[in-house]
C-alpha cells in the first residue's frame, strides 16, 4: 500500500458538531448495510434453491435407477422361470433328476438375489391322488404324502423343489390350494397364461434366519407345445405350476448399485401405504434436513402392483452438494461489512469537513484498500466460474442450455465431443447451424425438432430416444431451468448404445432358447447363436466347430458371415495343438486368443487360407457340456488385428455356454429319438398286451358245482357275487410280456401285482361270469369290452380275447388273453355321440335328436290309440333386444338360463331340446289338454320369475308358450310342431309372457316377432 502523504494540520470541529456527525455517519451506514444484508439474502435464497433444485434432481436419478434396477432383476428372475418352463414344454414327463439338473446348470452361472428356489407345482385331481402318491413313492420318495390331509376335488402338491439357499422352505407334496392367497395367485395364473405374483407371505431365510417377508411367482404350465388361447381351454390343459419364493430383504440388497447407502427404500405390497402391506422396510420417516427428497412409485410385475417409497438418506448428495449458497453468502457478509465501513467513514469524513488533511488521506488509502478487495472478489468470482465449467465439463452427459427461443446460452466439451461438433462451429448465440449438424446424423429427425418446438412448464420433463446414422443410440432430457430471473431450457445428451446392445443381446439369447424349446434343428439353433452376437457386435464374424464323437476332428457347425472356402478349409480340422485356434482350443480345453494371424505359431500351416479370407485375429472358447467334456469350440474373427476387452472375454463365454446348451439339447433330442425307434421296434414284434393263464383250478370248482346240482351257472354266479370272486381268485396268471406290463402300468412281472382285476376289473361283474361259463363249457375262444384295474387303481376300458391254447381245453391250464386299450376310444366316441345330439351352448338334446324322439313317439301314437302326447314350442320374449343391449355373451346367458330352468320341471319322460337361436321344444308323452297346459304355465311362470343375475344387474325374462297335440291321424310329426309354432304365434301377437293352445286358440295367425 502506498505511503500517505503527511495531513496537514485541520482545525478541530467545534464541540456540538461531532454528535450531529456521529449520528448522520451511523444512520446511513446502518442504511447501506441494510440494504446489503436485503441484496446478500436474496442472492443467497437463489443459490440455495439452486442447489436444492440439483439436488432433487439428483435424488429423482437415483430413484428412477432403484425402480429400474428393481424391475430388472425381477425380469430377469421371471426369465429364470420361462427357462424352467421351456424345459416342461419341451418334455411331456419331466423327471426330478432332469429337474434338479436343469435348475442347478440355469443356477450355476447366474445371479438371482432374493429367490430362494425354483419348484415345480403338479396339478392332481381326487381321482388321480391314488396313482400320484403310488408314482412319486416308487420313484424314490417311499415317505412322500399330501399336505394337509383331507379331500378335495383338487389338489396342487409341491412336487419338485431345488432349493438355492440352504433355506426351509415348503416341503414336498404341500398342497398349494390350501392357502387362499396362493390358491388365487395360481388360479389368476392358471386363467392368464402369464407370470402371477402372490401377495405379502412368509417366506423360509436360510437356516439359523428367521423368517422374512417375500412373494411368490407362479408360471403356469400347459399340456401341449404352446398355451391355450382361451380360458376354459387353459383350465382344461392345466398340467401345473413353475414357482418361485423370494425373499423381499434379499430382493432388495443392494438396489441403487453404488449410491444404494445413500437412500433407504420401503416396498408396500398394492396400491395403499400401510404398515400391513410393508414388504421390505427402507424408508421409515422423513429425515432431518431432507424431507422434501422423498417420492413414491409404483410399478406392476407379474400382474401385481407394488408401492416403492425412496427418501435419501443422511449423506445423500454430500459428493456433489454446491457450495455456492455458502460462498455467496460469505461473499455478501463480506462485501456488506466493506462497504457498511465506507460509508460509514465516507459520511463521517463529509461530516467532519473541517478534519485535518491527514485524516482525509488516511481515508482515501482505506477506500483504495476497498477497490483492492473488490478486485480481489471480482477474481474470486471468475475463479468460481471457470469451476463451474470445468465441473460442466466434466459431467458425463453432454449438455447445452439455450433461452427456449433459438438461442445457446452455454454447453460442455462433452457435448461437442459426443455430437462430433467441429471447432469452427460456435456454440453461442442463435442455434440454426448447430441444430442442422445434429440433424445431419440423426436417422431420424423428428424427435429433436418436436423437442425444439415444446414449451416446457415448471418441473416438466420431456425424454426422446435419438438414433444416430453410425448406430449409435442417444437418450435425450429436456427440461426447464431458471437463470438468475430469467428462464432457460437445458438439454441432457447420454450415449445409451451399449445398454441397447446388451438388450439386443438379451433378445438373441431369448431367441435361441425359443427355439432350443421349440426343437428347432441344430443348424438353425447354432446359426441363431452366431447371428446373435454378430448382430450386436459389429466388425465380429463368428463360427462354431463341433468335435467328432472320437475327440479327433472338428466340423462346422455354423459359420454364416466366412467365406465358404474358408469354412471348407477348416471342415475336419485337427483336434490337437497347433491346429488354429479352434484346434488348440479344442486339445487343450482352454481359451486361445491369437491377436496376430499371420505371427501366432498356431496358424503356421493356416495363414494363407487366412489371408485370402481377410481374417487378421481369432479368438477361441471351448464349448463344453454340463459334465465339462468339450463339445466344439466358438470362434470370433477381425478384419484387423485384435486383443479382446474384459467385456469381450465376457461375451466368448457367454456364447459358448449358449451354444453347449444348444448342442446337449440336440444330444439329447438325438438319444430320445434313439429310443424311440428301439421302442417301436420292440411294439412292433408284441403289438398288443399277451397275458398267460391257467384256469384249471376255476375249472375243477366249478365241475364240482355242477356236480352239487348247479345248472344255470351264469345266473347262479350273479346271485352269489361273493362265489364268483372265490372262483377268480383260483386263476393264476402265470406270465406277462412288455406290453401287458404297460398296459395296467406295472413295473415288474413280481407275483402278487397282477391278476384277473387288470383283465375284468370288478371280479363280481358279468364279463368275467360269462367268460368263466363259456370255458368250463367247452368254448375254445371268448371275446368281450369290459373295464380293467390299472396297477395304480385307474380304471379303464379295453377289448379281452380268451383263446384256450390247443391241447388244453380239457384243463384249461394255458389260456392266452390278449388285450387291447380302447379307453380313448370309448371316450372318443361319447365325445361325438355327444356332440351330434347335444346342444353345445345349453347342453340340451338338438333339433335332430328332438326330431327323431318325435318320430319314435308319433310311431307309439300310430301303433296303440290309447296313447296321448302333446308338444310344446317355446320362444324367449325380445330376445334380439338382449343381446343388442347387453352383448350376445349376455344372451348365451340368457338361453343356458333358459336350458336350467326348463330342466328344473321336466319328468323322466320328457324331452327337451333347443330347436332354434331362441326356440326351445318339449315333448310330453302321456299328457294332452289341460295336464299339458298345466305344464306350460308352471314353466312360463318358472321363467317369469326367475331374472338372470351377474355383473350386478338383473335381467328379466319371460317366454311365450304355443301347444299342441299328436293325433294319430296326421300326416307325420312334423304337423304337431307346426300347430304348436302356430299356437306360439298367437301368444306373442297377444302381448307375450303367455301360454295359448291351438286347439283353444280363435285369432288369426300373425307375423312372428
Amino acid at each position: 500500500m502506498d505511503q500517505a502523504a503527511p495531513t496537514p494540520a485541520i482545525p478541530a470541529a467545534p464541540a456540538r458538531a461531532r454528535p450531529a456527525a456521529w449520528f448522520g455517519a451511523a444512520a446511513l451506514a446502518t442504511l447501506v448495510m441494510a440494504l446489503c444484508l436485503v441484496l446478500t439474502w436474496q442472492l443467497w435464497e437463489a443459490a440455495r434453491r439452486d442447489a436444492e433444485r440439483d439436488l432433487r434432481s439428483d435424488f429423482d436419478v437415483a430413484a428412477r435407477d432403484v425402480v429400474n434396477q428393481l424391475a430388472l432383476r425381477m425380469a430377469a428372475h421371471i426369465q429364470s422361470l420361462r427357462g424352467v418352463h421351456g424345459l416342461f414344454n419341451s418334455s411331456d414327463d419331466v423327471t426330478r433328476q432332469e429337474f434338479t439338473d436343469f435348475v442347478r446348470a440355469q443356477q450355476a452361472d447366474a445371479d438371482y438375489p432374493g429367490m430362494k428356489a425354483i419348484g415345480y407345482i403338479a396339478v392332481i385331481t381326487d381321482a388321480g391322488r391314488a396313482a400320484h402318491l403310488a408314482q412319486v413313492r416308487s420313484s424314490g420318495l417311499p415317505d412322500y404324502a399330501i399336505a394337509p390331509p383331507g379331500t378335495r376335488p383338487t389338489y396342487a402338491p409341491l412336487l419338485y423343489l431345488e432349493s438355492f439357499t440352504g433355506a426351509r422352505l415348503r416341503a414336498l407334496g404341500h398342497d398349494m390350494l390350501s392357502e387362499p392367497p396362493l390358491r388365487q395367485m395360481l388360479e389368476q395364473a392358471r386363467d392368464s397364461g402369464q407370470p402371477t405374483m402372490s401377495g405379502k407371505t412368509t417366506v423360509a431365510r436360510e437356516r439359523g434366519r428367521a423368517a422374512s417377508d417375500g412373494v411368490l411367482i407362479a408360471l403356469p404350465v400347459y399340456i401341449g407345445r404352446r398355451a391355450p388361447d382361451h380360458i376354459g381351454q387353459r383350465r382344461d390343459l392345466l398340467r401345473g405350476w413353475i414357482y418361485a419364493p423370494f425373499v423381499m430383504e434379499d430382493l432388495m440388497a443392494q438396489v441403487g448399485g453404488e449410491r444404494a447407502a445413500e437412500i433407504r427404500v420401503a416396498v408396500h405390497d398394492g396400491n395403499e401405504i400401510t404398515p400391513a402391506a410393508l414388504m421390505a422396510a427402507g424408508a421409515v420417516s422423513a429425515l432431518p434436513g431432507v424431507a422434501a427428497l422423498r417420492t413414491e412409485q409404483r410399478i406392476g410385475i407379474a400382474g401385481r402392483r407394488w408401492t416403492l417409497v425412496i427418501e435419501a438418506g443422511p449423506g445423500f448428495g454430500d459428493a456433489q452438494r454446491n457450495d455456492a449458497p455458502q460462498l455467496v453468502l460469505t461473499l455478501g457478509l463480506a462485501v456488506t461489512v466493506v462497504l457498511t465501513l465506507l460509508t460509514w467513514m465516507l459520511a463521517r469524513s463529509s461530516a467532519m469537513a473541517g478534519s485535518a488533511l491527514r485524516q482525509s488521506l488516511a481515508l482515501t488509502g482505506e477506500l483504495k484498500a476497498g477497490q483492492r478487495r473488490l478486485v480481489a472478489l471480482a477474481d474470486s468470482a471468475q475463479r468460481a466460474q471457470a469451476m463451474m465449467r470445468s465441473i460442466l465439463d466434466s459431467t458425463f452427459d453432454a449438455i447445452l442450455v439455450d433461452n427456449g427461443d433459438r438461442l445457446i446460452l452455454a454447453s460442455n466439451q462433452r457435448f461437442r465431443t459426443l455430437w462430433s461438433v467441429p471447432d469452427e462451429l460456435d456454440l453461442a448465440g442463435e442455434d440454426s447451424a448447430v441444430v442442422a449438424h445434429l440433424l445431419s446424423q440423426l436417422v431420424q429427425a423428428g424427435p429433436l425438432l418436436y423437442s425444439r418446438s415444446l414449451q416446457l412448464a415448471d418441473h416438466d420433463e420431456h425424454r426422446e430416444l435419438l438414433r444416430l446414422k453410425d448406430g449409435r443410440f442417444i437418450e435425450q432430457l429436456t427440461r426447464p431451468v431458471r437463470l438468475g430471473q430469467e428462464g432457460a431450457r437445458l438439454w441432457s445428451f447420454r450415449d445409451i448404445t451399449e445398454r441397447k446392445q446388451i438388450e439386443q443381446r438379451e433378445r438373441a439369447h431369448r431367441h435361441v432358447l425359443e427355439l432350443l424349446a421349440h426343437g428347432a434343428p441344430l443348424p438353425a439353433v447354432l446359426g441363431a447363436v452366431v447371428l446373435g452376437v454378430e448382430s450386436t457386435n459389429s466388425g465380429m464374424l463368428c463360427a462354431i466347430l463341433l468335435l467328432d464323437a472320437e475327440g479327433r476332428f472338428l466340423t462346422t457347425g455354423a459359420a454364416p458371415s466366412l467365406p465358404g472356402f474358408f469354412n471348407a478349409a477348416v471342415d475336419g480340422l485337427p483336434a490337437r495343438p497347433g491346429c488354429g485356434s479352434c484346434g488348440t482350443a479344442a486339445a487343450t480345453g482352454r481359451r486361445v486368443i491369437v491377436e496376430d494371424i499371420q505371427t501366432h505359431p498356431d496358424w503356421a500351416g493356416y495363414r494363407e487360407i487366412a489371408a485370402r479370407a481377410a481374417l487378421a485375429s481369432s479368438w477361441s472358447e471351448p464349448i463344453r457340456g454340463a459334465s465339462g467334456r468339450v463339445l466344439g469350440t466358438f470362434a470370433i474373427y477381425h478384419r484387423t488385428p485384435h486383443y479382446p476387452s474384459a467385456a469381450h472375454v465376457v461375451l466368448i463365454e457367454q456364447a459358448a455356454q449358449l451354444a453347449g446348451i444348444a448342442l446337449e439339447q440336440a444330444q439329447a433330442a438325438q438319444a430320445l429319438r434313439v429310443g424311440e425307434e428301439r421302442f417301436r421296434s420292440l411294439y412292433d414284434h408284441a403289438p398288443v398286451a399277451l397275458w398267460e393263464q391257467d384256469w384249471s383250478g376255476a375249472r375243477e370248482a366249478v365241475a364240482r358245482l355242477k356236480e352239487g346240482g348247479v345248472d344255470a351257472l351264469g345266473l347262479w354266479l350273479r346271485e352269489r357275487p361273493e362265489e364268483a370272486q372265490r372262483l377268480a381268485a383260483l386263476v393264476r396268471v402265470t406270465d406277462v410280456n412288455g406290453a401287458a406290463l404297460v398296459h395296467v402300468g406295472a413295473a415288474s412281472k413280481e407275483p402278487g401285482i397282477l391278476g384277473l382285476a387288470q383283465n375284468f376289473g370288478s371280479l363280481r361283474a358279468g364279463a368275467f361270469i360269462d367268460a368263466l361259463v363259456a370255458l368250463t363249457g367247452g368254448a375254445l375262444f371268448y371275446e368281450c369290452e369290459c373295464s380293467f384295474l390299472r396297477v395304480d387303481g385307474v380304471a379303464r376300458q379295453h377289448q379281452l380275447t380268451l383263446l384256450v391254447m390247443p391241447g388244453h381245453a380239457q384243463s384249461l391250464d394255458f389260456v392266452i388273453a390278449s388285450t387291447v386299450d380302447i379307453t380313448e376310444r370309448k371316450r372318443i366316441d361319447e365325445e361325438l355321440h355327444a356332440l351330434a345330439s347335444t346342444d353345445f351352448l345349453t347342453g340340451l338334446p338338438n333339433r335332430r335328436v328332438f326330431m327323431a324322439r318325435l318320430d319314435d313317439q308319433f310311431a307309439r301314437l300310430q301303433r296303440s290309440v290309447d296313447e296321448c302326447a302333446s308338444v310344446l314350442m317355446l320362444d324367449i320374449d325380445h330376445f334380439k333386444h338382449v343381446n343388442d343391449v347387453h352383448g350376445h355373451a349376455v344372451g348365451d346367458a340368457v338361453l343356458r338360463h333358459m336350458a336350467a330352468l326348463m330342466r328344473c320341471g321336466q319328468r323322466k319322460i320328457d324331452t327337451l331340446g333347443r330347436v332354434g337361436g331362441e326356440e326351445f321344444a318339449v315333448l310330453l308323452p302321456g299328457t294332452t289338454g289341460a295336464a299339458a297346459q298345466q305344464y306350460a304355465e308352471r314353466l312360463r311362470q318358472s321363467v317369469a320369475e326367475s331374472p338372470l343375475d351377474g355383473d350386478g344387474r338383473s335381467i328379466a325374462i319371460t317366454v311365450s308358450i304355443g301347444i299342441a297335440s299328436i293325433e294319430a291321424g296326421d300326416s307325420g310329426p312334423d304337423a304337431a310342431l307346426i300347430r304348436a309354432d302356430k299356437a306360439l304365434y298367437r301368444a306373442k301377437a297377444a302381448g307375450r309372457n303367455r301360454v295359448c293352445d291351438h286347439a283353444e286358440a280363435a285369432a288369426p295367425v300373425l307375423t312372428r316377432v
